[in-house]
């Protein structure tokens, strides 16, 4: 074969064939990858049934060296009032709902529907979910994975140790203080296991956004919703179900 019959063979356009077999293989190898990637949190869900759970904002900081305050406390040596100030200012269907309560969901949907403001419908369950596996993604496609991944925690944990893991990981402070006992010691100079009803509903107060509202130094409007979530943990309507054996 001489020189030119090489040249004319390298210079020959490449198959079709093998080009659309190179990239279906492509598109199969990432889609097995994105597939394993989603199947994760539904494997280790059922694992966090025992165990300190570390969370995505914890380990997010910790890796870019901002300061992390968490020190694990048992749910049993939890002040009661905290859960049921938690429950009362987060989730009140906690105790009805099996990871996603749709009744809140369809208020949202009509609600913006009818030119409202979009407004949160997560519960406490989807907050684990989002905390311990989704934190990084945006909302838009957070949303339809966090649905059926609140589910399935619902379904393989108990709700009191949903609470557990749920009062461990929520951020409770303004300079990385996680968890009810690092928020407590933070706020009020003293372990969760010492909280009593007002401080646990101040606590409750500031979920939303630790860093602009305060429980230490509590202003009005904390204030204001710390006594509404006193008088719903302590009403009649809120049954302690995580204390029930699943």
């Amino acid at each position: 074969m001489g020189i030119s019959d090489k040249w004319r063979r390298l210079s020959a356009p490449k198959c079709p064939l093998a080009s659309e077999t190179a990239d279906l293989r492509l598109a199969r190898t990432i889609s097995l990858i994105v597939l394993l990637a989603l199947l994760v949190p539904y494997v280790l869900a059922p694992l966090y049934r025992v165990g300190q759970v570390v969370s995505i904002p914890i380990a997010w900081r910790r890796l870019k060296g901002a300061p992390v305050t968490r020190q694990w406390i048992a749910f049993e040596e939890i002040s009661p009032a905290l859960p049921r100030a938690v429950v009362a200012a987060e989730d009140g269907h906690f105790c009805k709902h099996h990871g996603v309560d749709w009744g809140a969901v369809r208020e949202v949907v009509d609600d913006v529907g009818e030119g409202g403001a979009i407004r949160g419908a997560s519960t406490i369950t989807q907050q684990v979910a989002k905390n311990l596996f989704l934190w990084p993604l945006p909302g838009p496609i957070r949303k339809p994975l966090e649905f059926p991944l609140a589910m399935w925690i619902d379904f393989t944990l108990p709700k009191q140790r949903i609470l557990e893991i749920y009062l461990n990981v929520a951020e409770l402070g303004p300079s990385g203080q996680f968890g009810a006992e690092a928020g407590s010691v933070y706020a009020f100079g003293h372990s969760a296991s010492a909280l009593s009803p007002r401080e646990a509903a101040l606590l409750a107060a500031i979920l939303p956004n630790p860093l602009k509202r305060s429980a230490r130094n509590p202003g009005p409007g904390v204030r204001r919703l710390a006594g509404t979530y006193m008088a719903r943990a302590q009403g009649e309507g809120l049954r302690q179900c995580w204390g029930e054996n699943r």
